[in-house]
């Protein structure tokens, strides 16, 4: 984990952020750097001396503009940030609530996101770098911590994001603002991932309720869904590396690979509530009604983290990519998109968090095509050179495969790890299928083809499951052969020619493990 500690002029205080879903404090620690100090003298519009100002200047009026005009009637970012969609979730049903189980919650009006507008400071400049109004980046100031070694002191939470709010709340089976700005307060401070200890607090407490763990096994504590107190205690055991907090502190993979081999619980059953992917744990959404989204998570370079493609609403709610090639392309378009964000250092939120009016009649309206041209006017600005759309993809391509290639000279990179959790794709329970028993068998007799009356619902968990992992492999094998891979997910040397990476110290890894 990576903490990030800077220094606030609007707010003349102390901020703390944290960053770690990649493995960058690991890449710190194994280099035995402790810290990395950063002053400069001064912030202005033009410090990397661009090309052309006054494109860029063009273009960013364009976006203030639509910001000034649009945002209200259609993320609020200014006012809520991105936890202007712990509302939303909840009424598609992709909320995540006690460890991705369910995807809505009676109580989820606790943590609406009107409920953080009025936490959060307004009428500050909340943006994290210069000129940009959308101001997304939220704060609680004078917030007054009930437990551990700050106990009693007001200090200012960062946050929380969308991601926090539901990780640190709905996905406990917690409801309650206090708590998740109290936990995302001792995060930032300790340097943990909200999104990663939330879905490790999901996966203790759903191995609570099933008996998989007992007061024995965590020290004492009653770790059920909805317990905000040994949740936070749990936390704080962590940081200190003291009690069963070390044991959560492993993280799901270990956990579970630790549960099963002493025999505590079903190995099945503990691999399908085991929100993990290569090694990191799930972000949060409920992904079970987007096969799409499912790819977008288990297929990932580096785990399930929702940056590289998110695309619930395209999938499940707008249905515009109904077969596996349209599948596909999305999954090969979008992660390829995202990752260019990355290369080049800009904030994905102003391309699509905020559309231009008239965007949804355009060919391709999920791209937002006027906003990647802003991208691609943005780039030929600061660079000078010649740039297109087709370019922009083919950049991240490149690197994109080359990250596979990298996974895969370390063991990992082939069809196996892009294995998901079934609770990723569908109910594991008997009390899953019967939360959403009028969808599934609705499912069940107009897509799979089989009557559910006069079947148990043990039968139905299985048939249901039969068909959806059917369909994540015919997933896998569109989606391989879109991005020019092999069925078991390595990239061909017919590729790699293509796209120009066709490099010796690749081929030779490709000739080595095809």
């Amino acid at each position: 984990m990576l903490n990030f500690s800077f220094y606030d002029l609007k707010r003349k205080h102390v901020r703390l952020k944290q960053a770690g879903r990649g493995g960058i404090g690991t890449v710190f620690r194994n280099k035995m750097i402790k810290a990395m100090v950063v002053k400069i003298p001064g912030v202005k519009g033009n410090l990397n001396n661009v090309v052309d100002l006054q494109a860029i200047m063009e273009r960013g009026k364009r976006f203030n503009r639509e910001m000034r005009e649009l945002d209200d009637s259609q993320s609020e970012m200014r006012t809520k940030g991105t936890a202007h969609l712990t509302n939303i979730m909840n009424d598609y049903d992709l909320l995540p609530v006690c460890n991705f189980k369910f995807g809505s919650h009676k109580d989820a009006d606790k943590i609406h996101s009107e409920v953080w507008k009025k936490r959060f400071t307004q009428g500050i400049p909340d943006g994290c770098w210069i000129g940009c109004n959308m101001s997304c980046s939220k704060g609680v100031d004078n917030y007054k911590l009930r437990t551990g070694p700050y106990a009693g002191d007001t200090v200012l939470v960062d946050g929380p994001e969308y991601e926090t709010a539901s990780s640190l709340g709905s996905n406990a089976g917690i409801f309650n603002p206090d708590f998740t700005l109290e936990a995302n307060f001792y995060c930032d401070t300790y340097g943990i991932c909200t999104i990663t200890w939330g879905t490790v607090l999901g996966f203790v407490m759903d191995c609570y309720e099933n008996g998989i763990l007992n007061e024995e096994r965590t020290g004492g504590m009653k770790l059920n869904f909805g317990n905000a107190d040994s949740a936070m205690e749990l936390l704080h055991q962590l940081a200190k590396g003291e009690g069963f907090g070390k044991i959560a502190g492993l993280g799901v993979k270990k956990m579970k690979e630790m549960f099963i081999e002493k025999r505590w619980g079903d190995r099945q059953f503990l691999n399908d509530i085991a929100m993990v992917n290569k090694g990191l744990e799930y972000s949060q959404y409920v992904s079970k009604e987007s096969l799409a989204q499912q790819g977008g998570y288990a297929m990932t370079n580096k785990g399930p983290q929702h940056d590289e493609a998110w695309l619930i609403f395209m999938d499940m709610v707008n249905n515009q990519i109904p077969g596996f090639e349209d599948k596909a392309d999305a999954l090969h378009y979008f992660p390829m998109f995202r990752t260019w964000f990355g290369l080049v250092g800009l904030c994905k939120l102003p391309w699509n968090d905020v559309e231009p009016e008239g965007n949804a009649e355009t060919d391709e309206p999920a791209k937002v095509p006027e906003h990647v041209d802003n991208y691609i006017t943005i780039y030929k600005a600061v660079t000078g050179k010649e740039f297109s759309k087709e370019e922009l993809i083919l950049q991240s391509e490149r690197v994109y495969n080359f990250q596979r290639i990298f996974n895969l000279r370390r063991g990992y990179g082939t069809r196996k790890y892009d294995a998901q959790p079934y609770r990723a794709a569908g109910p594991v329970t008997v009390e899953e299928y019967e939360s959403r028993k009028e969808r599934y068998d609705k499912q069940m007799k107009e897509i799979i083809g089989v009557d559910p009356e006069e079947k148990t619902t043990e039968e139905k968990v299985a048939i249901t499951r039969k068909h959806r992992e059917e369909q994540y492999e015919q997933l896998l094998d569109a989606v391989y052969k879109r991005r020019g891979w092999n069925e078991n997910g390595i990239p061909t040397m017919e590729h790699l020619k293509k796209i120009g990476m066709d490099l010796p110290e690749l081929v030779e890894v490709i000739r080595a493990k095809s």
